[in-house]
């Protein structure tokens, strides 16, 4: 019999969290059925968190989507319902197919396994990130900069998941927390996650204080990077430094910790512990746009 997981009306990064904390009590090898039909909205992260966690399970989840035509279309838009075919068993409402259908301000959930589906991502995503940034006040010189942190955000699966993952980029009103557009790019895979990766280099030397928090504090804060070689881990740091020179958030998640860059427009807290675990990692890039005379 399936256990019944209720996704909450909207399924972003907080939503997710309420996802994750019913499938904690869950075996992974446990038939499920995830229960999205009062959904009302879903962001990059939700979506592609979703398609994570799906993938993460032992034995295949069962997923129903969103009763309402709108929020059903526009997930299909996004290309979820696509790769959610290969990784769900579907159930309930289904949209028609439809392919999903780039724009100036979207690039659909891609998925990223192999270095060319970085080049190919950031080939996409360049001759319009431009036109993105325009549309948020942001300067066309920080165009070039925008393309790196996609790059650098999805590299980061390749070089340290193990696995395959999930990118999605998105303009979208902000309500909820800040009144303006943002652009937001979420990355996620179901690999070893941080705390792994990290493990043979700085887990002896951190002791009894290594766990998840403290290899995203190595990784995120300290662009510290398992490969030896001399200047690996400044990925992380590039990115960083890009969020922050606009005013953007980062949030980073990986096994039962969350580690957020905050702006000056958000009240998050910097380091999260003892959440629900979560294969892999999570990333959250948030732009916001500036605020003109």
């Amino acid at each position: 019999m399936n256990t019944v997981i209720n996704v909450p009306s909207s399924l972003d990064d907080q939503g997710i969290e309420k996802v994750l904390e019913q499938l904690a009590t869950v075996p992974a090898d446990a038939p499920v059925l995830i229960d999205a039909r009062h959904a009302r909205w879903g962001t990059p992260y939700g979506l592609t968190a979703m398609l994570t966690i799906g993938q993460a399970r032992a034995t295949k989840a069962s997923f129903s989507g969103p009763e309402s035509e709108d929020v059903a279309s526009y997930w299909a838009r996004t290309g979820f319902y696509r790769h959610a075919e290969g990784i769900f068993t579907l159930a309930g409402h289904v949209p028609k197919g439809r392919t999903a259908g780039e724009s100036e301000v979207l690039l659909e959930i891609t998925p990223v396994a192999h270095s060319e589906d970085v080049h190919n991502v950031v080939a996409r995503i360049q001759h319009k990130a431009q036109t993105i940034l325009q549309n948020l006040h942001i300067d066309s010189k920080a165009t070039m900069g925008f393309a790196m942190t996609l790059s650098e955000a999805c590299q980061n699966i390749i070089e340290h998941a193990g696995t395959g993952g999930w990118v999605a980029v998105q303009v979208y009103e902000w309500r909820k927390r800040l009144g303006r557009r943002v652009v937001v790019i979420a990355v996620c895979d179901a690999g070893q996650g941080f705390r792994r990766s990290l493990e043979t280099t700085q887990g002896r030397r951190l002791g009894d204080r290594w766990d998840d928090g403290a290899a995203l504090e190595e990784a995120v804060l300290r662009g510290v990077s398992r490969f030896t070689d001399k200047g690996r881990g400044q990925g992380l740091a590039g990115i960083r430094r890009y969020v922050g020179r606009w005013d953007g958030k980062l949030t980073v998640r990986s096994g039962t910790a969350r580690l957020s860059i905050i702006p000056t427009w958000d009240d998050d807290v910097p380091l999260t512990k003892s959440l629900p675990a979560f294969p892999g990692a999570q990333m959250q890039i948030v732009i916001p746009e500036r605020l003109t005379r």
